[in-house]
């Protein structure tokens, strides 16, 4: 016997029913698997965690992700595209945030699952 495998199939109609009656439709799904596609990089997770602490530019996200220019730009585009962050100019200078109190959320329940671990 494998652990955490039944030893006997047997289907509970009952509760499938209800579980398939309140799952997401599947366009729902692929949005969502994408959404955490995007915090799968640690490149990102650390600009995340940068913009937690401030609004900042590309040039001072770079200082403090440890990264180029050109590679925070590129994460920044992904970011952007899945609506995480946001950006604002003011004059020559664009400064990011993150997009909404979700993002802070998400980020916090994410650290809080892996401080229980």
């Amino acid at each position: 016997m494998l652990d955490g495998v039944c030893e006997q199939t047997i289907v509970h109609q009952d509760i499938v029913k209800k579980v398939k009656k309140n799952m997401l439709d599947d366009e729902k799904i692929i949005d969502l698997a994408e959404l955490f596609k995007v915090f799968g990089d640690s490149t990102r997770i650390k600009i995340i965690c940068a913009l937690l602490q401030s609004e900042l530019c590309v040039c001072d996200l770079s200082c403090c992700i440890n990264s180029t220019i050109s590679a925070v730009s590129h994460q920044l585009r992904i970011l952007k595209q899945a609506k995480l962050v946001k950006y604002r100019k003011e004059g020559k200078v664009v400064y990011y945030s993150l997009d909404d109190e979700h993002i802070f959320e998400i980020f916090n329940k994410g650290c809080e699952h892996l401080d229980e671990i």
